[in-house]
């Protein structure tokens, strides 16, 4: 396949790292110079590629030249509204349909679930609409590229991403009051990039899929797992609750096509710490 990586972040990178080893055509993009120069001397097929919110960069016209695109933009961040990351999306459409590209994968959020917690898991068929969503400018930003003649797409709705140097009692270690007694929605990097890789290889096409880990342990048991393996500090203490309720998300869509999780359970996470 002939594969652009639009973002070549922390997931951007080794999933596009993956398909170089598969033997696929990779090339992928960033908006720093310095990570350009630094993946160009690696040997990576990269460019200069930003949306301001317009396109600006170097040579990125060649990632609208491939078959496949999978865009890994986040959604802003505190220096930028939601209104901004739409505009960078609608720009980015407009490319996609002026170009060769026949099918997009989109990573979106488990955030665009309700935040309210329940005892039946949010699924892929969740009625969302703005009275209900957790995130409106995910729902929007999903819409995009939904809705469309130009390509097939497929988005996939990430949990908590963790495993390598995301640990997360790094998070709180060392805190007060916190949160011990909620069930995570977590999924490992392999994971993360394994589902994109099943999407791609099974042509799971104008679908949208959750990519969460299928089973939910408790954040305090999460900790006390990581404190042993990694020899981390756990917090200093945690707010005194009951057995509630939790805001669960179902990944039993992408399971039913056929994938299997490596990491099933966020307490068998593997992760590498780094200096």
């Amino acid at each position: 396949m002939n594969i652009a990586i639009i973002g070549l972040g922390w997931l951007g990178l080794p999933l596009a790292r993956s398909l170089y080893q598969q033997s696929h055509f990779v090339i992928g993009s960033t908006t720093s110079p310095k990570k350009l120069a630094e993946l160009k001397n690696e040997g990576f097929n990269t460019v200069q590629f930003k949306l301001d919110p317009h396109p600006v960069g170097i040579s990125f016209q060649k990632l609208f030249e491939m078959d496949i695109a999978i865009i890994t933009i986040p959604p802003g961040s505190a220096y930028q509204s939601g209104e901004f990351y739409l505009e960078q999306l609608k720009f980015l459409k407009y490319l996609l349909e002026n170009s060769s590209i026949q099918k997009v994968i989109f990573m979106s959020s488990t955030s665009i679930y309700p935040k309210e917690s329940r005892k039946i898991s949010y699924d892929e068929n969740e009625n969302l609409d703005d009275s209900t969503v957790g995130n409106q400018i995910l729902l929007r930003a999903e819409s995009i590229f939904q809705k469309n003649n130009s390509f097939d797409s497929t988005v996939i709705r990430f949990g908590g991403l963790m495993g390598e140097d995301r640990v997360p009692l790094n998070y709180f270690s060392g805190k007060e009051n916190v949160d011990g007694e909620s069930r995570v929605n977590y999924i490992h990097q392999s994971d993360a990039i394994g589902i994109v890789e099943w999407t791609l290889s099974t042509n799971l096409w104008n679908r949208t899929f959750n990519a969460v880990a299928p089973i939910h342990p408790k954040k305090r048991d999460i900790f006390s797992s990581n404190a042993e393996k990694l020899g981390l500090t756990l917090p200093k203490s945690y707010k005194s609750e009951e057995e509630k309720e939790n805001r669960l998300i179902g990944s039993s869509a992408i399971s039913k096509t056929g994938f299997y999780f490596k990491f099933p359970d966020p307490l068998d996470f593997t992760y590498r710490i780094t200096d």
